[in-house]
């Protein structure tokens, strides 16, 4: 029999606020009407979570649920970023944790074929679940109070990514014991306590950082009927696009499913850790996270922040939001650290970035040469021909533990021009970084001021130009450090201003000759 239309005026979803209940679509467990649209907006007391189960589901199927669905957000509705997954067809959605204490369910069906539907039930506070997201965060029961005694949760992670999961654990206070047999969390690599275990832990001292090698990881709690302890906080990333890790010397990456927009409450990071020696350079191709607060002018929703070094404790190199258009920066040393903090709602396109590692170099220049020395260890994989001045038959030589080029400013394609009312002669260094048939080739500008002796280096030309706009535009000159370079004054102590001296005194005698012989002539 054909299911009526839902009658006008009778209303389905609306607002849940007991500590636990069911619900179930219109009509259940008879046919749901067509054209049909329920929201329900799940909200405990503030801060506890929501554990949400289906014990029946039979939507019309789809392969992407274009026709009847069903939809879980943790937080309200209609926010992209919240989506924790759409569902139709048989298959019954897994339990779900919420991440903080609302949680929205929205039920639609079309005008063809309906189905019996779901029901569905939820409880407050209910420790354990399935967890889905990119990243998230698991804490013990009642944390930071202390946990109940006689306690079992189990919290499977997995479905977001392909790759690998990483725990870290932001604090843990537990019941110690001999071989953790009194209360204890265990780690399995994988969705079931079947699959290998990661790690058994108790007491107080924090378990290390752990990887699964599967998408999937289980955490288990078990607490017994005495002595217990404030518990533990633990973040977990999906690998690859929540966590990654570059030592390329130049690639790029993006936040979480761009260019569409990236989930709620991530925090997601992006290391760059190149060889000794080497600085990093990154340009911002697309920015767009939500904006700044109203209220304090500063980026307190969703925010990308970059640090100098390998973690949150290094320095501030900035923190963004919104649409910023932003320069390119250089960290000051071999390593920089990205973090992606998104809040619970309000979810934007993102950000692409790319970077190219600037490789350590010693640049000087007198009135009539330049000088360059690269160490070799930092470009240990190339051969001197790779690197070269202006043309190829300009190539540096190894002299001891570094490539050297030393060249007279008539040669090796170096050109005189004029910046900034001053002369200064002009060259582009190359070093090819090239593999097979992917050509990958670096460009430095050199520019020496030879009145002064003033030499100073310019990454022109790293990343990929077809993702760069503007590449020459975004470019900045660089400020190098200590013995590898300094851009601002690089001068050279040698003999030149005597030489040059001598030439002109030399040319004006012969000059004087030249003109005493004719006259005599």
């Amino acid at each position: 029999s054909h299911p009526p239309l839902y009658p006008p005026g009778i209303k389905c979803g609306g607002v849940l606020s007991a500590p636990s209940g069911n619900f179930s679509s219109p009509n259940f467990p008879g046919l749901y009407p067509y054209e049909t649209e329920c929201t329900w907006l799940i909200v405990v007391a503030e801060g506890s979570s929501v554990l949400l189960s289906f014990s029946h589901f039979e939507l019309e199927y789809h392969d992407t649920c274009a026709y009847d669905y069903l939809q879980v957000y943790n937080g309200a509705a209609r926010d992209r970023g919240n989506l924790l997954g759409t569902f139709c067809g048989h298959s019954p959605p897994p339990p779900f944790s919420s991440a903080w204490h609302v949680m929205a369910v929205v039920f639609r069906s079309d005008r063809h074929v309906a189905k019996h539907g779901f029901a569905a039930a939820y409880q407050k506070d209910a420790c354990g679940g399935q967890l889905t997201g990119l990243s998230g965060e698991i804490t013990s029961p009642r944390y930071p109070e202390s946990y109940p005694n006689d306690a079992e949760c189990r919290w499977s992670i997995g479905g977001a990514g392909s790759g690998s999961l990483t725990l870290v654990f932001a604090d843990f206070q537990m019941e110690g014991g001999q071989g953790c047999s009194f209360d204890y969390v265990a780690l399995f690599d994988g969705p079931s306590v079947t699959a290998p275990r990661l790690g058994r832990y108790c007491g107080s001292t924090r378990p290390p950082r752990t990887i699964s090698s599967t998408p999937h990881l289980l955490i288990v709690f078990k607490s017994d009927f005495n002595i217990g302890g404030r518990g533990f906080k633990a973040h977990f990333y999906s690998a690859g696009e929540c966590q990654e890790v570059f030592t390329a010397i130049k690639g790029n990456f993006s936040s979480p499913q761009y260019p569409d927009f990236y989930p709620n409450n991530l925090k997601c990071q992006w290391s760059i850790h190149l060889p000794p020696g080497y600085r990093i350079k990154v340009f911002f191709l697309d920015m767009e996270l939500e904006g700044r607060s109203s209220l304090t002018g500063g980026c307190d929703y969703d925010h990308l922040s970059v640090f100098d070094g390998g973690t949150e404790n290094g320095a501030l190199l900035g923190r963004w939001c919104g649409q910023d258009s932003l320069a390119p920066i250089t960290s000051h040393s071999n390593q920089m650290l990205f973090v992606l903090h998104t809040d619970r709602n309000t979810a934007k396109r993102g950000f692409s970035v790319a970077y190219v590692g600037v490789v350590p170099m010693n640049v000087s220049c007198t009135r009539t040469d330049f000088h360059i020395q690269i160490p070799v260890q930092s470009l240990a994989q190339l051969e001197r021909n790779r690197i070269y001045l202006g043309t190829p038959s300009c190539a540096a030589r190894v002299v001891g533990r570094n490539f050297k080029i030393h060249t007279r400013f008539d040669t090796c394609g170096t050109e005189s021009q004029r910046r900034n009312n001053t002369s200064v002669i002009v060259s582009t260094l190359y070093i090819d970084f090239s593999v097979g048939d992917q050509e990958d080739i670096h460009q430095y500008e050199l520019q020496c001021e030879p009145k002064r002796k003033e030499a100073s280096v310019t990454l022109i030309a790293g990343p990929d130009p077809s993702r760069l706009r503007q590449a020459e535009n975004l470019v900045d000159a660089q400020q190098w450090e200590g013995e590898v370079m300094d851009a601002r004054e690089i001068k050279s102590q040698d003999t030149s201003d005597i030489v040059f001296i001598s030439i002109c005194i030399l040319a004006g005698l012969l000059m004087v000759i030249a003109v005493v012989g004719l006259v005599l002539l």
